[in-house]
């Protein structure tokens, strides 16, 4: 008959899962930066999914995806060459090819954050947001804070005029003047223009929340509480995020998708408190978005 093995000792057990733990935590990093990073992705086919988000983009923002062309045409016809000589002193053909690219996409986006993004997107966000979250049976979180027609046939035309301030993203002079003092680390070699995009990424993700904390009727505080607790999913999210906006001619169209990867993702988080506590979570709820952390969590 064949022995039995012993079972292992306390000791080799503990030496195991010390030596396991800082593998299981990079891996859990990378599963959160993953996850996160995937929503403005699947916000784009979400939105191509919902015909009745397509009036806001040609309604609205088609005109000012045209001027926004016009924007960029300008600045690479003129401010193009000069920049890429500059750093081609510095830098090979191809990095200050890539990095001029980038300086000059950044540039347009201060313009086109400055002119029109505050004043003419942030409602076409707001509408997208709400609606996605409509969609995803989250109406009880949108119903004290706008004028719902509940017989409309999809979410865009249930949404009516707002009982209390609606801002997806608000405006702010700080993150404009964030772009212009980072735009010169499109200079430095190779690491200058990813650390571009992702620290500015990570204000455009800590951003990508506000209008859900509104809704919770969140303070300063609590706000601040959330977002240490996700600070690392919204560097990734803010990253990819900034990328699109990055795009020509299509930086418009993917703040509105973006609007609704973001609205998923506070589906998902929603989803997942609620079926642990049993109710729509409040602002004195903590929400999480940790494989190994928790979900939910009272304060008291």
């Amino acid at each position: 008959m064949p022995t039995s093995q012993p079972p292992p000792s306390s000791g080799a057990v503990r030496l195991r899962a010390a030596l396991l733990r800082p593998v299981q935590g990079i891996a859990s990093h990378v599963v959160r930066a993953l996850t996160s990073a995937a929503y403005p992705i699947r916000g784009i086919w979400y939105f191509l999914r919902h015909p009745e988000f397509y009036p806001l983009f040609v309604g609205r923002l088609l005109p000012l995806s045209i001027i926004s062309f016009l924007v960029y045409f300008l600045l690479f016809t003129f401010t193009f060459l000069p920049q890429f000589l500059f750093l081609l002193i510095f830098q090979g053909r191809a990095g200050a090819l890539i990095n001029t690219t980038v300086l000059v996409l950044g540039e347009g986006l201060v313009i086109i954050q400055g002119l029109f993004e505050g004043f003419f997107v942030d409602e076409c966000r707001v509408d997208i947001f709400d609606a996605t979250l409509i969609n995803h049976e989250l109406i009880d979180l949108i119903v004290p804070h706008r004028v719902l027609f509940l017989e409309a046939p999809n979410a865009v035309r249930m949404l009516g005029k707002p009982t209390s301030r609606a801002e997806y993203q608000p405006w702010s002079l700080v993150q404009i003047i964030e772009l212009i003092v980072f735009l010169p680390l499109n200079l430095v070699p190779f690491v200058g223009t990813p650390a571009f995009i992702m620290i500015t990424g990570s204000r455009l993700g800590k951003l990508s929340h506000h209008r859900w904390f509104k809704l919770r009727g969140l303070d300063k505080k609590q706000i601040k509480r959330e977002l240490k607790a996700r600070r690392w999913e919204y560097l990734w999210f803010g990253t990819v995020a900034m990328i699109l906006e990055l795009v020509p001619i299509l930086s418009f169209f993917f703040l509105l998708t973006t609007a609704a990867g973001a609205a998923m993702w506070v589906a998902k988080m929603e989803g997942n408190a609620r079926i642990r506590v049993g109710r729509p979570i409040s602002h004195e709820d903590r929400v999480y978005d940790e494989e190994d952390g928790p979900v939910y969590e009272d304060q008291v």
